[in-house]
C-alpha cells in the first residue's frame, strides 16, 4: 500500500503514543542489555496545578532527547516522573474553586474538610499536565508517577506511597541532629495568603513610588553645625541643625525605628554620634528616643546618608539591628495591618524608651511590645502611612525645601527668571517628597506587596549541612554546566543563610512537632510517639507546613523508595544527569545536593545540565502582559510535536536564550515533510525494508552516503554526549535534508532508473538502509513522524524507539575515494549555482562551463558524474581551453578552474547598477548600526537584549554586505 503525501501529525501522534504505553516502551529498564548501566534522570516535578509552557517544553524536551538516546543504545533507563504539591498554589486553586461555587471557605469548613476538598480536585484535575507531557512526546514511565505529598494523612486511594514518610522521617533526624531548629527571623511575608514565602515566590516589580524625608528631633534640642564639603575639603553648605534628616519610602515603618545609623566616615554627622533623637509621630507626651549609632551600611552619597533602623521590617536593617543589639519591633499582624495586641501605648512605649536608655531585654519581650500608638492600631498598613505622613508634616517635621528642588521631579516648578519681573526668593517651601521608580516585592500569586516579617519559623542550619554540596562541585564529583551557572551555585551557597522551611498553610506535610502547655517541643514522626516522649501529656501539634522547596529537596532519594532499600533505589541512584532552568540552581538544585548529602551521604546527580530561557522573536521574555507567549500546545496543534521539539533542540545553545518564533517552527515541519517525501520516493522505488545489515555497495554514489552516514552518527553521539543539543539538531538538519533528500536522492535517480540490475538492487539496498539510520538517528528529537514511518516502511521485529542505536564508525565505512570524489562533484554544481546566482543568470537556463585547468582525479569525477553535474548545475556544452575569453565568470573547486560565458547572456552594467544600490543602502545602515554598538554609552546603557539584538542585526548584514560584494566581483570579470 502506497503511503500517504503527507504526514498527518494530529491523527498520527496520539495513535503512536498510545502503541508506546500499551507496548511498556517507556518503563525503568525497557530495551536493556544484560548487564547495562543505568541511566536516570529525574524530572524537575511540576507543580500539580501546572499546565504546559514553553519553558516545560523545552525541559522536558532535551530530558527526553537523552531519554531515548539511552534507552535505544541498550542503557537501563529510568526518566521518573511526578508532581510537586505546591502548597500555596494548590490551597490558592482550591480556595478559590469554593469560592466560585458558593461553598463554604477554608476556615469554615476547617482543617480536616478543606484538605479532602484538595484531594479531590487533586483527584479529578491534578494530572492536566501529565497529559500535556505526553502531547510532547515524553518518555517518562509514568507507571512510577511520583507526589510529594503520596501517604500523607488523609490521602485517598491512588495517592498511596511513602514520600510522605520519607519527609517526616528526614524533618526528625534532621531535628534530633540539631540541624533544624525553631526560631525567629526575618521573612518574606504574603499578607493575602498570611504565610512565609521564599524568596523565588517574590517579584520585584518596579513602580512609581515616594521617599519622605523628615526630621528627627535631637533629644534636649540640642545642635550642631551640619557642614557638607566637596572632596577637596571646601564648604559648600552649613548650617546649625538640631534634628537628623532621614529619608523613607515607608513612613509607617518609623513606628518601630531602633536608631539611626551613620557610616563611621560621615563627618557631617560626627558630633551627634551616640547621642539620642525623637521619632517624630506618636503622641508628643510618650514619643520614643533612639541613638544615633555607626555602621558600615548606610551609604554616605545616598539620600541624606543616615538610616533609620527598623530591624523588623527590612532585611538590611535586620543584620544592622543583629551586629548592634538593637531592638526590633515587630508592628503588623499577618495581615499587614498595624498591630492591636498587647499593653496600651504609653506603657509599651515606656518599657521601649528603658530600653534605648540601657535596660536589659529579650527578644520575646521586644516581640510582645506594641509600639502601634492607639489611634493607628488596626488599620491597614498603607492607611497608617497616610496618617503618619499627615501627622509629621501637621507638625512642621517634614523636612522643607524650595517648590523648584529638582529632587521633586515632575512637582518642581520652573523658577521665574529675573529679568522676567520675577523674584526667585519668594519661592515657596514644600515638604521634601522625591518621586521615584522603587522597587516593590509582590507575590507571585497573591499580587499583593510582601512584608518582611519577624517571626517564629522553622529553620535548616544550612551552614551545618552545605560543605558537602560545596566540595562536590570543586572536586568535579557532580558538574554544573555551563561554567556561568556554576558560579551561581557557588555564590548562593558561599553566602548561605539559614533555610526558612516552615509556611503558614493547611496543605502540605504538617510539621511533626507537638507542644506542652508550658511550651516544649516533642519531635516525633506520629503523635503517638510524641505523646509518649510527653510521658503521656496533653499536646497540641505545630499548625505549620513544611515549604514545598524541602520535600522536592528530597525527590532524588524520595521518588525511587527511600527510606525502604528498593531495587530502583540501589539500581538508578545516584542519578545521572538533571536538566533544569536557570532560576532554580538556588531553590532546587543547591538544596537537593545538600539533602541527599544530609540525609545519604551521596550526590543526587552526576551532572546538571542548566538551560537558558525561551523568549520572543525579538529577544523578549514572553509574558501575558506583553502579548507574546507562545503556547506549546498550540504550537503542536498548528505545526506537529516533532517540530516544535526540533526547533527548540535546534537553538538549545549551551548558555544563551533561544528566540523563538513561529516562522523557525514552520521551517522544521517543512524538514519533516522532506524526510517524510525522501521516504515515500524509497517506497516507490523499493528501496524499503532493510534489515539493519551495513551494504557493501560498489556505486561511488551509495558508498560515499554509507560514509556520510558513519560520520554524522558520530558527530551527533559526540554532540549528545557533551549536552550540545543544537550540535546534534543542525548535523542531522544538514545531513539529513542536504546529503541524504537533496544530494542522494538526485544521485540515485539514474542508478534506480537506469542502471542494471545489480546496480538498482544495492541501490535500493543502501537507500533503505541510510533511510532507516536517519529515522533512528533523528528519533530522540522527532519521535512521532520517525516511529511512524519506520512502522511504515518495512515489517519490523520491533518499534523503533527500541531500535538498535548504531555504533558503527566512520573509519570503517567511509570510502576515501568515494568520499573525495562525490564531495567534489558537490563542491562544483554548489559553486556553479552559486556563481549563476550572483549575477543573476536564468534559472532554467543551460550554460556552457568552460575549464581551463583539471587534476586526474577532478577528470575522473567529471567523466564517472557529468550526466548528473549537467543536469543539477544546469549546464550546457563542457569543453576544455587554453584560457577564458572575456565575458566569463570564473569557478574554482579542489583540482580544477572553470568559467562560464554569461556577458551575453545578463545586462552587466543594469546588474551592476542594482548590485551598487542595494549596496549603498546596507553600508549606511551598517554604519549606523557600527556607530551605536561602537557607543560604550549605548553598550552599558541600553537594555541587554537590545544591544543583542543590534549584534545579531550587524552579523547578519555584515553577512549579506560580503555576498553582494562577492557578486560584484563577479561582474567585475566580465569587465
Amino acid at each position: 500500500m502506497a503511503m500517504e503525501k503527507t504526514f498527518n501529525a494530529a491523527q498520527a501522534e496520539g495513535r503512536i503514543y498510545e502503541a508506546w504505553e500499551q507496548t511498556g516502551a517507556f518503563k525503568a529498564g525497557a530495551n536493556a542489555r544484560p548487564g547495562a548501566e543505568p541511566f536516570c534522570i529525574m524530572i524537575p516535578p511540576p507543580n500539580v496545578t501546572g499546565s504546559l509552557h514553553m519553558g516545560h517544553a523545552f525541559n522536558n524536551t532535551l530530558q527526553d532527547i537523552l531519554i531515548r538516546w539511552h534507552r535505544m543504545r541498550g542503557d537501563d533507563t529510568l526518566w521518573q516522573p511526578g508532581q510537586d504539591h505546591a502548597g500555596i498554589a494548590t490551597q490558592m486553586v482550591v480556595e478559590r474553586k469554593l469560592a466560585a461555587e458558593g461553598q463554604p471557605g477554608r476556615r469554615e469548613l476547617g482543617r480536616d474538610k478543606f484538605l479532602e476538598k484538595v484531594w479531590e480536585w487533586k483527584t479529578e484535575s491534578g494530572g492536566t499536565i501529565i497529559n500535556q507531557l505526553k502531547r510532547l512526546g515524553a518518555s517518562c514511565d509514568w507507571s512510577r508517577n511520583a507526589f510529594t505529598m503520596s501517604g500523607a494523612p488523609g490521602a485517598p486511594a491512588g495517592e498511596e506511597g511513602n514520600f510522605h514518610d520519607a519527609v517526616i522521617k528526614v524533618f526528625v533526624d534532621m531535628y534530633n541532629k540539631g540541624l533544624i531548629y525553631r526560631g525567629k527571623r526575618l521573612v518574606n511575608w504574603d499578607p493575602h495568603f498570611e504565610t512565609a514565602i521564599s524568596d523565588l515566590e517574590v517579584e520585584n516589580i518596579e513602580n512609581p513610588g515616594h521617599m519622605w524625608h523628615f526630621k528627627y528631633p535631637l533629644a534636649g534640642g540640642e545642635t550642631y553645625t551640619y557642614v557638607e564639603r566637596d572632596e577637596d575639603g571646601t564648604i559648600l553648605f552649613e548650617e546649625e541643625r538640631d534634628y537628623i534628616s532621614i529619608a523613607t519610602t515607608r513612613p509607617e515603618t518609623m513606628l518601630g525605628d531602633g536608631a539611626v545609623a551613620v557610616h563611621p566616615s560621615d563627618q557631617r554627622y560626627a558630633p551627634i554620634v551616640g547621642k539620642l533623637c525623637e521619632i517624630p509621630v506618636g503622641p508628643k507626651e510618650h514619643r520614643r528616643l533612639i541613638p544615633i549609632i555607626t555602621d558600615e551600611y548606610p551609604d554616605p552619597d545616598f539620600g541624606s546618608g543616615a538610616v533609620k533602623i527598623t530591624g523588623a521590617h527590612d532585611f538590611n536593617d535586620y543584620e544592622v539591628a543583629k551586629r548592634g543589639n538593637i531592638p526590633m519591633y515587630r508592628l503588623m499582624d499577618t495581615r499587614a495591618h498595624m498591630r492591636g495586641d498587647g499593653l496600651p501605648y504609653a506603657e509599651a512605649a515606656a518599657r521601649a524608651q528603658e530600653i534605648a536608655n540601657g535596660a536589659a531585654f529579650t527578644a520575646a519581650e521586644v516581640d510582645a511590645l506594641n509600639l502601634v500608638p492607639d489611634h493607628l492600631r488596626g488599620l491597614d498598613r498603607f492607611e497608617a502611612r497616610a496618617r503618619v505622613i499627615a501627622e509629621i508634616s501637621h507638625e512642621g517635621l517634614a523636612v522643607m525645601v524650595p517648590e523648584n528642588d529638582p529632587r521633586l521631579g515632575k512637582a518642581a516648578h520652573t523658577p521665574v527668571a529675573p529679568e522676567e519681573g520675577g523674584d526667585p526668593r519668594e519661592l515657596s517651601l514644600v515638604p521634601l517628597v522625591e518621586s521615584k521608580p522603587i522597587m516593590q516585592p509582590f507575590g507571585d500569586r497573591s499580587k499583593v506587596v510582601i512584608e518582611p516579617m519577624l517571626t517564629d519559623q522553622w529553620f535548616v542550619d544550612t551552614a551545618k549541612i552545605v560543605g558537602p554540596a560545596l566540595d562536590a562541585v570543586r572536586s568535579g564529583e557532580t558538574t554544573i554546566m555551563p561554567d556561568a551557572d556554576r558560579k551561581v551555585y557557588f555564590h548562593w551557597l558561599e553566602n548561605i543563610e539559614p533555610w526558612c522551611i516552615s509556611r503558614q498553610l493547611w496543605w502540605g506535610h504538617q510539621i511533626p512537632v507537638w507542644y506542652d502547655e508550658d511550651g516544649t517541643q516533642y519531635c516525633a514522626a506520629s503523635e503517638e510517639e510524641a505523646i509518649a516522649m510527653a510521658g503521656g501529656k496533653a499536646l497540641t501539634r505545630d499548625e505549620d507546613v513544611l515549604d514545598t522547596w524541602f520535600s522536592s529537596g528530597l525527590w532524588p532519594i524520595g521518588t525511587l523508595g527511600w527510606p525502604d532499600d528498593t531495587e530502583e533505589l540501589k539500581k538508578y541512584f545516584p542519578t545521572s544527569v538533571l536538566i533544569t532552568g536557570f532560576d532554580i540552581i538556588f531553590f532546587w538544585v543547591a538544596r537537593m545536593m545538600m539533602m541527599q548529602y544530609a540525609v545519604v551521604g551521596q550526590k543526587p546527580f552526576s551532572h546538571v545540565y542548566v538551560h537558558a530561557l525561551v523568549r520572543d522573536e525579538k529577544g523578549k521574555k514572553m509574558s501575558k502582559s506583553l502579548g507574546n507567549v507562545l503556547d506549546p500546545l498550540d504550537l503542536i496543534d498548528d505545526y506537529g510535536a516533532d517540530a516544535v521539539r526540533f526547533t527548540l533542540t535546534a537553538m538549545a545553545a549551551m548558555g544563551r536564550d533561544l528566540k523563538l518564533s513561529k516562522d523557525r517552527i514552520a521551517g522544521y515541519r517543512n524538514f519533516t515533510t522532506k524526510l517524510w517525501n525522501a521516504a515515500r520516493f524509497a517506497e516507490m522505488n523499493g528501496a524499503t525494508s532493510s534489515d539493519g545489515t551495513i551494504p557493501q555497495p560498489d556505486a561511488t554514489v551509495n558508498k560515499w552516503i554509507i560514509g556520510e552516514t558513519a560520520k554524522v552518527r558520530e558527530t551527533v553521539d559526540e554532540a549528545l554526549a557533551a549536552f550540545r543539543f543544537n550540535d546534534a539538531a543542525n548535523a542531522l538538519y544538514a545531513f539529513v535534508w542536504g546529503k541524504v533528500c537533496d544530494w542522494y536522492v538526485e544521485f540515485s535517480k539514474p542508478l534506480l532508473l537506469d542502471g542494471d540490475d545489480a546496480t538498482r538492487a544495492e541501490t535500493q539496498a543502501t537507500m533503505a538502509w541510510v533511510i532507516d539510520q536517519c529515522l533512528i538517528l533523528l528519533h530522540p528529537i522527532m519521535p512521532f513522524v520517525t516511529e511512524e514511518l519506520w512502522g511504515t516502511l518495512g515489517n519490523r521485529a520491533k518499534m523503533l524507539v527500541h531500535a538498535d542505536w548504531p555504533d558503527y564508525i566512520a573509519a570503517d565505512l567511509v570510502d576515501p575515494q568515494a568520499d573525495r570524489e562525490m564531495n567534489w562533484v558537490i563542491t562544483l554544481i554548489d559553486a556553479v549555482r552559486s556563481a549563476r546566482s550572483q549575477v543573476h543568470v536564468p534559472a532554467g537556463l543551460h550554460v556552457p562551463l568552460l575549464c581551463t585547468e583539471l587534476d586526474a582525479a577532478g577528470q575522473r569525477a567529471w567523466d564517472n558524474n557529468q550526466a548528473m553535474i549537467t543536469r543539477l548545475a544546469r549546464i550546457g556544452e563542457f569543453t576544455h581551453v587554453e584560457a577564458l575569453p572575456k565575458g566569463c565568470i570564473t569557478v574554482a573547486v579542489e583540482g580544477g578552474s572553470f568559467g562560464m560565458p554569461v556577458a551575453d547572456i545578463i545586462d552587466v552594467a543594469e546588474e551592476k547598477a542594482r548590485l551598487e544600490k542595494t549596496l549603498g543602502k546596507l553600508e549606511k545602515e551598517l554604519g549606523g548600526l557600527r556607530g551605536r554598538l561602537n557607543n560604550p554609552k549605548f553598550v552599558a546603557s541600553a537594555p541587554e537584549d537590545v544591544v543583542e539584538e543590534a549584534r545579531e542585526t550587524l552579523a547578519l548584514r555584515e553577512e549579506e554586505e560580503g555576498k553582494l560584494r562577492a557578486a560584484l566581483g563577479r561582474l567585475a570579470e566580465l569587465g
